[in-house]
């Protein structure tokens, strides 16, 4: 008597990915709710940056013109840690997380030079309260970050990816091309229209 075939085995879900993903989704709305707070209280005293800027407070963009440009280099190291994993490529895997952990501490000094160049006090002015929350939660989503990349480049240099499995990689890439996107609603809404 034949049998049928065993049934095919169904593809395990994405859950680190689509979990990744509501992460975001979650992130992204944070960051455009604090963003409108920025615009509606900036327009309530005045609508320039005259008006909204304390007194002798001054932004150089030096600072945030380097973290957009490092932010975008995430972003490519980021994704080239997905093309090296599909190709079984654990070198290049090795070294675009490596220099995105490089680049995303770059991001971190470059904000507390910013800190320590503005000198603002918090409690002071609602301006520098909203600065604070703003760059401060940008700061926390960033770590955030780092830890997951430590963490998938470890699991990745222990061979728990491969080009056929490597959803970790997939949801680190997610979220540093969120972060990026982030960063770059901050960087235009609180450094250049200021």
């Amino acid at each position: 008597m034949l049998g049928l075939p065993p049934a095919p085995v169904p593809p395990r879900p994405r859950m680190l990915f689509v979990g990744t993903a509501l992460v975001c989704a979650a992130g992204a709305m944070l960051f455009a709710g604090m963003l409108a707070v920025w615009v509606n209280l900036r327009d309530a005293a005045g609508g320039t940056t005259a008006a909204w800027l304390p007194k002798g407070v001054t932004i150089s963009m030096m600072g945030p013109n380097t973290m957009f440009i490092v932010m975008l280099g995430c972003s490519v190291m980021a994704q080239w840690a997905v093309y090296g994993m599909a190709r079984d490529d654990r070198k290049s895997t090795a070294v675009a997380i490596s220099v995105l952990v490089l680049f995303g501490l770059a991001v971190l000094n470059a904000q507390a030079f910013i800190y320590e160049q503005m000198g603002l006090g918090a409690g002071k002015a609602i301006y520098n309260n909203l600065f604070y929350a703003v760059t401060g939660t940008f700061l926390a989503a960033l770590v955030a970050g780092l830890v997951m990349a430590i963490v998938v480049g470890f699991r990745s240099l222990g061979g728990r990816y491969s080009s056929k499995r490597h959803e970790g990689l997939s949801a680190l890439a997610l979220y540093w091309h969120f972060l990026t996107a982030a960063f770059t609603a901050v960087w235009f809404v609180v450094y250049v229209i200021k």
